[in-house]
């Protein structure tokens, strides 16, 4: 498989005549089984934004480890806010990952006692509209992948009102000389939520694992987004949806930094993830995976990646 084997979907054609539309849900749907990532043009989601949440990133990334550190307080956690250097690893790893994050969730939007970076003053309007944008995105995608499904149109999003989604602005230092042998910037790992929603990164590093098993590298665009399958929603659907391996490899010449900004689209924690009868029929007639809550899953992951799960 080739880059130009990744499927593209116009976000416009998802809310075109009807024609137009179905051949766009096909072409979502066809991706998500067959490759679980698409990339995603002509959406809503404005460069500006984008280009000024890199930019205000980048300056709370710069402050000194003490200044970070101040955001990183336990009673944070579940509201947003900083993940430490090395502070996760990926599910059967047993190196963290080489990168350092700020969480922006639900909770972080409503809760006027949630912490935002005051060296930054711009940080909490420019992720706040990035996030409200990537969520309305979001919702046409999930309203498109229901349709597909067989579902009613508001069978994702409904899943979704409210659930705790999150913005992850992701740090990843140049390589210093103490890198861990075997550091990667993300290890091989697959998504935990419903769908990821990822503007393009500041340089490259994506890659994905093929069905023939090798690491295909993903670039895009300016102005596109990846999106990809998540576990949650693997489990929906009994299987019908791949959440595809991927990871984030170490620069292979110079030594930059990178930023990214995936935005993981969670289902309320009350959501039943159980595989759903009519999609278990699609695929073989027999249930392959758990019947469990969104929760229950989340718990579980986050114990797996060494990260406990918020009270």
């Amino acid at each position: 498989m080739t880059r130009s084997a990744i499927p593209m979907v116009s976000y416009t054609d998802l809310l075109g005549a009807p024609a137009v539309q179905q051949r766009a849900i096909a072409t979502l749907g066809q991706a998500l089984e067959e490759v679980g990532f698409l990339i995603l043009e002509c959406h809503p989601v404005a460069p500006e934004v984008v280009r000024r949440a890199y930019q205000v990133a980048g300056e709370f990334f710069a402050l000194p480890s003490e200044a970070k550190a101040q955001y990183a307080l336990p009673q944070q956690r579940g509201k947003g806010g900083f993940s430490s250097f090395g502070s996760e690893q990926a599910k059967g790893h047993n190196i963290p990952d080489a990168k350092e994050f700020w969480h922006v969730n639900r909770h972080s939007l409503v809760d006027l006692e949630a912490a935002w970076p005051q060296e930054v003053p711009f940080f909490r309007p420019v992720m706040t509209r990035l996030y409200q944008q990537l969520m309305a995105c979001a919702d046409v995608l999930l309203e498109a992948c229901a349709i597909y499904l067989g579902q009613p149109k508001d069978w994702l999003v409904a899943m979704a009102t409210e659930g705790n989604t999150v913005l992850r602005l992701a740090h990843y230092p140049a390589l210093g000389a103490g890198t861990l042998p075997g550091s990667l910037r993300a290890a091989p790992h697959e998504d935990i939520n419903l769908i990821t929603l990822l503007c393009e990164a500041t340089t490259p590093g994506l890659e994905i694992l093929t069905q023939g098993g090798q690491w295909l590298p993903i670039q895009v665009n300016p102005g596109q987004i990846v999106v990809d399958t998540g576990d949650m929603l693997q489990n929906l659907t009994n299987g019908l949806f791949k959440s595809t391996t991927h990871r984030v490899v170490n620069p292979r010449s110079g030594n930059q930094a990178r930023l990214s900004m995936p935005f993981f689209v969670h289902p309320r924690q009350e959501v039943d993830l159980s595989p759903v009868a009519s999609l278990v029929e699609r695929t073989g007639g027999s249930p392959q995976f758990p019947a469990i809550t969104a929760g229950e899953y989340l718990a579980q992951r986050l114990r797996e990646i060494q990260v406990e799960p918020a009270a």
